[in-house]
């Protein structure tokens, strides 16, 4: 039998990871390219993702028509059976259906689902969760991704919308989110929860050397695994704040789904993953009744940035 290839793709708003899967599902190349989605539109988009297909074919040295198949995570509510991107927070996509011209313009099938599902997915086939039938996988990052496996099924509920852990609701006098509500565990939890905390303490006069890493934006995960090296009080407590709601989250959600395992990713997991193990262990007891929590395993993820991208292989029919 020819040997045939799988390109899988990482689709996020800052960038583009791709690589080549050969058949016996090991990585045999890769490329990573920015991504300007801010004032893109939706054909932009699409035109990167087949200019980054392409790329992959040209730059890796195998033939257009030896590829079974291409896959993406992306993120937004995105309906896995039909390709349409329903809604995407941070790419320009309103029910958008990026499957046809990308089977149009390549000849084979392609697939595409939310990247933290994804992430999951991979996670649960390839990674720290495998051989587990229930997973809860929480990914820290600019903002606060879930996915649920139940049953070995990844679950996505009513029209691809479930598992947005990042927006339970943890005190609702809390800071405010971005989706508008107050004290959700993505405002306490995630680079963009902890920069604001951050953020706050410089404004009250106090130092740190991530004051720089968090005056544009979000801290860039190495800053943060820098400072926390160092001592730094601030980040110190910042982490501390996000571990302490990571706990409660993770309770509530270990009581409400009895899991096998809870996986934590994303890249603050890949930069201090076991700082953050650490501190939400020493405390998740608290929030778990204990019948259910003594049947419950809390991992790191195994496959760092790649967790996406061997989810999205995990998602091509054969």
């Amino acid at each position: 039998m020819a040997e045939s290839y799988n390109i899988c793709l990482d689709i996020g708003g800052t960038k583009v990871l791709g690589v080549v899967f050969n058949s016996k599902k090991e990585i045999v190349f890769r490329l990573k390219k920015k991504t300007k989605s801010g004032g893109d539109s939706s054909d932009n988009i699409e035109q990167l993702i087949i200019n980054v297909v392409k790329e992959l074919i040209d730059a890796s040295g195998i033939k257009a028509d030896k590829i079974h198949a291409i896959s993406a995570g992306a993120p937004g509510v995105i309906n896995q059976e039909t390709g349409v991107v329903l809604f995407s927070p941070n790419l320009p996509w309103r029910n958008y259906n990026i499957k046809k011209p990308i089977e149009k313009e390549f000849g084979c099938p392609f697939y595409i689902g939310n990247d933290v599902n994804v992430g999951v997915l991979g996670e649960y086939k390839y990674g720290a969760a495998k051989g587990y039938k229930n997973v809860v996988g929480l990914f820290v990052g600019t903002g606060m991704g879930g996915g649920l496996i139940l049953n070995g099924e990844l679950f996505t509920g009513n029209q691809f919308k479930a598992a947005e852990y990042g927006h339970m609701i943890l005190d609702p006098e809390g800071p405010l989110c971005n989706c508008g509500q107050r004290g959700c565990l993505e405002a306490f939890s995630s680079k963009q929860g902890m920069s604001a905390y951050i953020r706050q303490q410089v404004s009250r006069g106090r130092k740190t050397s991530m004051a720089e890493a968090v005056e544009g934006g979000v801290f860039k995960s190495k800053a943060l695994k820098n400072a926390l090296a160092e001592g730094d009080s601030v980040a110190i407590e910042a982490v501390n704040r996000a571990c302490h709601y990571l706990a409660i989250a993770s309770g509530n959600l270990v009581n409400t789904f009895s899991p096998d395992v809870v996986v934590y990713g994303g890249g603050v997991i890949e930069a201090v993953g076991d700082i953050f193990l650490e501190k939400i262990l020493s405390e998740v007891d608290r929030y778990c009744m204990p019948s259910i929590r003594e049947t419950v395993d809390f991992k790191k993820a195994a496959l760092g940035d790649d967790s996406i991208l061997y989810g999205a292989l995990s998602m091509i029919k054969k």
